[in-house]
């Protein structure tokens, strides 16, 4: 298998602002073995209309209602048909137009490939790089998302569907299984994404840190839930001085 063909797979539900430039990302990559698969929610804005400007550039396209944005990554995966796959939503970005060329260009049967994510605000403008483990097992997992989900591809014989108990950090559980599964996991040393910041979990702060400690304990036990509630306590912490640094700055 010399030249692994890429799901890619984008969710979107009323992205009208964002959505081009996620699709143009995808589209325009020099990397020829790409199935392109985009998840519509039944937008009711114009990102339908967005799509079928590009729509003979898209492998296939489905829009129907879902029951949230898990629900609706799990038919991105039930339709893959590819070596691989990766989640590239509305809003975020592949980082530039040979990174998938370069993720493969000395493939030798890895099962998953990861690497930096660029974060960015809505104005496209660059904020800071994440740093990811320089090895990346399951058990790197335990103190949190140390890798975005936009910038690991995964073997799709490694993958399940998304835990639809989890509404808010799914995709924690996603990666931690999947990578369990994982013989041949290779730090691609790239930049492979742009992720816009304000994402659904950071909405969600208390949700999201619930069911990783819920997360937590089904991977690594009672240590590490202990683990983990002393990180919530230094996030909480955190945000109060952030909070507090914010209304001091304004009065």
């Amino acid at each position: 298998m010399l030249k692994p063909t890429l799901s890619i797979v984008t969710v979107v539900f009323n992205g009208e602002e964002f959505l081009e430039k996620t699709i143009r990302s995808v589209i325009n990559q020099t990397y020829q073995n790409i199935e392109y698969i985009i998840i519509d929610g039944d937008s009711t804005d114009r990102t339908n209309e967005i799509i079928t400007v590009y729509k003979k550039q898209i492998a296939l396209v489905l829009r129907e209602s879902d029951d949230g944005i898990y629900d609706a990554m799990n038919k991105g995966i039930n339709l893959a048909t590819g070596d691989f796959i990766l989640f590239i939503n509305a809003g975020d970005e592949l980082f530039d137009i040979d990174v998938v060329t370069r993720l493969f260009e000395n493939f030798d049967n890895e099962d998953a490939f990861y690497g930096n994510t660029q974060l960015v605000n809505d104005q496209g403008q660059a904020i800071c790089r994440t740093e990811v483990p320089g090895t990346l097992t399951w058990n790197s997992l335990l103190f949190g998302m140390v890798i975005s989900h936009q910038s690991i591809i995964i073997s799709t014989k490694c993958i399940n569907d998304y835990d639809l108990q989890y509404k808010v950090v799914s995709d924690h559980d996603w990666i931690i299984s999947a990578l369990k599964k994982c013989r041949k996991v290779k730090n691609s040393k790239l930049i492979i994404s742009k992720y816009l910041v304000g994402g659904f979990s950071n909405q969600n702060f208390y949700i999201s840190w619930r069911e990783r400690l819920n997360i937590t304990f089904s991977y690594y036990g009672t240590l590490g839930v202990f683990i983990n509630v002393f990180l919530f306590i230094k996030a909480i912490a955190k945000r109060f001085i952030k909070k507090i640094l914010f209304i001091n700055n304004y009065e």
